[in-house]
């Protein structure tokens, strides 16, 4: 949901995003949780490359950071409210960190269609965190 990777009227339709509010890594460690007494997540749902599957062989990694470090950053400007610099100068290639905020802030009008957002986090999208859709804020 932060980058807009996602379709609307597609995967991002409904009526409660119930995982809107969490990040991929969290996805997969809630996984991990889930089956840790018995298998109730296909296994291979969890080791698979993710993947938006619109076309063969398609990986998220071939349009996205990998999302350890996608999501770390997401975290620092999102929850942590640090702009561009204050990322960079923890050490992130300053190219992927405007590309990621340049993803974030581009996708507010899907995030403004998308159904409600189940808040776990501190800084949650939705009415705990609304942009201008045509804001050039970014520098």
């Amino acid at each position: 949901m932060a980058v807009g990777y996602g379709t609307l009227y597609g995967d991002l339709a409904g009526g409660l995003s119930v995982l809107g509010d969490v990040y991929k890594t969290q996805v997969y460690a809630l996984a991990e949780y889930i089956n840790r007494d018995a298998e109730v997540i296909p296994v291979n749902t969890i080791t698979k490359p993710p993947s938006a599957e619109l076309r063969p062989d398609q990986k998220d990694s071939d349009s996205l950071p990998d999302y350890d470090i996608l999501d770390k950053v997401l975290f620092e400007y999102i929850e942590n409210r640090k702009g561009p610099r204050e990322i960079i100068e923890m050490g992130y290639d300053e190219k992927l960190v405007r590309r990621i905020l340049r993803l974030v802030n581009i996708n507010e009008f899907k995030r403004h269609q998308t159904a409600p957002v189940l808040r776990v986090s501190h800084k949650a999208f939705g009415m705990g965190r609304r942009m201008p859709i045509v804001g050039k804020y970014l520098s």
